[in-house]
């Protein structure tokens, strides 16, 4: 009798880590399928960034530093490796800083802010933004979800022996959060 009850606890046990496993499979796979969502747009934005600049810079070449540090964003963003989410997270962000900088600089061009390509290239920038605002906000309660499994029960309790992988929340960081200066 105690065999019996031994091996429904197992067979009970086995079924439990089967659903487990399933679920945390399930969870990984959508937290990364929104991230592709994430990482298409930023592709689009990335292709984009160079004709802004090069827009510009016809019309503020003495802001040289700030067309620069653009460049060097866009740059670091892109050598993030492909599957270092959290890293690629804290690069975008620094990239929207600089983005800022730009969109800051036609307040002071009206020349530049009157430009039709340019007018067209930050249409097209901010309709890329927009697009990664509702994916990041998709991918944010991909996350919230992927996370809270793993940390609530039954997950918690096969998250080592599982592979459970953790996720961060896309967010904005404290520089991005603070308005662009421009000086002269």
């Amino acid at each position: 009798m105690i065999g019996y009850i031994v091996l429904g606890v197992i067979v009970l046990l086995v079924f439990l880590m089967v659903s487990v496993f399933n679920n945390f499979a399930k969870n990984r796979n959508v937290v990364k399928d929104a991230w592709g969502n994430i990482d298409v747009a930023l592709k689009r934005r990335y292709d984009l960034i160079p004709n802004l600049v090069e827009t510009v810079k016809g019309y503020a070449t003495h802001e040289k530093e700030t067309l620069e540090r653009v460049i060097q964003a866009r740059n670091a963003a892109m050598q993030v490796p492909d599957g270092d989410i959290n890293a690629q997270i804290k690069a975008e962000n620094q990239l929207q800083q600089t983005l800022r900088s730009i969109f800051a600089l036609s307040e002071a061009y009206p020349d530049l802010k009157a430009n039709a390509g340019f007018l067209d290239l930050q249409n097209k920038l901010n309709e890329i933004e927009e697009n990664l605002e509702r994916s990041r906000r998709y991918y944010n309660g991909t996350v919230r979800e992927n996370n809270t499994y793993g940390e609530s029960l039954p997950g918690a309790l096969f998250a080592g022996v599982l592979k459970y992988q953790h996720f961060d929340f896309f967010e904005a960081d404290a520089a991005s959060r603070e308005n662009v200066k421009v000086s002269f």
